[in-house]
Parts: C-alpha cells; sequence; structure tokens
C-alpha cells in the first residue's frame, strides 16, 4: 500500500482518536491509558493543552521506535501524533456530547480502540506504550492490546487519586472496550 494511502487511514484513525478524547472522554474526567492518559492527567493539573504534552512525552519513545521499526513507521507515527494534537485542539471548545457513562464508555472506548487500532494496522502508532507494545509483542505470544492494558493498570490506578474511583472505574472500562477493539481492528497486523 502507497504511503499516501496509509497516511488517508492514519489520518482517520487519529481523528476517531481526537473525536474520542475531546467529545467523549476528557471533560469526562475518564482518561485514556498510557502517554495518552499520562497527558490528561498533566492536563488538567496545568490547565495546559492535553497536544502540548501528547507531542513532549511521545518523543522519547519515537526516537526507539525509529531505531528498531524504521524511517517509515517513524514519519507515520509523527504524522498520527500531530493530527491527534491538532484534533485535540480543534475540538477542545466543542462541549461533550454526553455525560452518560455508559455512553462514555461505549462510544468513547469504542472510538479510541478504532482509533488507535487503524493507526497501528496501517503502519503508526500514537503513543509511546504502543511503539513498546508492538516490540513486545512481536517477541510473545501477547498481543499489542493486553501489552497496552498492562502498561495501563498503574496509570489507572494513580487516577483514582486525581479524578476520583468511580471516574477510574469508567476509565478503565472504557480501555476495556477499547483494548477489545484495537486487537479485533489489527487482527491481522
Amino acid at each position: 500500500m502507497s504511503f499516501y494511502k496509509r497516511s488517508c487511514f492514519i489520518f482517520f484513525g487519529a481523528s476517531l482518536v481526537a473525536i474520542s478524547l475531546q467529545l467523549f472522554l476528557v471533560k469526562n474526567y475518564v482518561i485514556d491509558g498510557g502517554i495518552i492518559g499520562i497527558s490528561i492527567i498533566l492536563s488538567y493539573i496545568t490547565r495546559e493543552e492535553v497536544g502540548l504534552f501528547l507531542l513532549l512525552l511521545n518523543t522519547p519513545f519515537f526516537i526507539i521506535a525509529y531505531s528498531y521499526l524504521g524511517r517509515r513507521f517513524l514519519m507515520l507515527s509523527l504524522f498520527a501524533i500531530l493530527v491527534l494534537s491538532a484534533g485535540t485542539y480543534l475540538l477542545e471548545p466543542i462541549p461533550v456530547l454526553t455525560h452518560n457513562p455508559i455512553l462514555v464508555i461505549i462510544l468513547g472506548g469504542f472510538s479510541l480502540g478504532l482509533g488507535v487500532g487503524i493507526t497501528i494496522r496501517y503502519g503508526g502508532c500514537l503513543d509511546g506504550t504502543e511503539v513498546l507494545a508492538i516490540l513486545f509483542s512481536k517477541r510473545s505470544p501477547f498481543s499489542i492490546g493486553q501489552y497496552v492494558l498492562f502498561f495501563n493498570l498503574f496509570i489507572f490506578g494513580s487516577s483514582i487519586f486525581i479524578f476520583g474511583l468511580y471516574e477510574a472505574i469508567y476509565s478503565l472500562a472504557t480501555f476495556f472496550v477499547a483494548y477489545k477493539t484495537i486487537d479485533f481492528s489489527i487482527k491481522e497486523y
């Protein structure tokens, strides 16, 4: 598949993640895991844009990605991060679509997981922990989604102290939906 076609799919995937974050998750204090989750927590604490932290915190992981996964992966991933950062910035003024926890978990989790899965399937990633999950999954029987879930248990645990117990439970439930959707959408990866 051409670089251009891959870029179009990655644009779509990163846009889905931005929609999930800004229209379902962030303003309901439901976090994603990985660098995105850490960025949401830091954004909440500092009142800075979440996109700024996404760019800063992902940089070391993309240096690792370049070393192990190549230049094309790095370029597609940087493009995905830029689309995600711009998308979260542009969608930030728009109010959330719902405050209903069930809808937030299902719609936010599905959109998040599908966006991440599409991005990975077409050769990029949106989060430093996904880089590690891709590398580890190539050398073990565990899936990318299982590794991402494992990495995120700490982040979800820490969200209890920042947002509260219910929000942490909603975050974990949302990520479970996302993790299942990630694995489903990249089955053939």
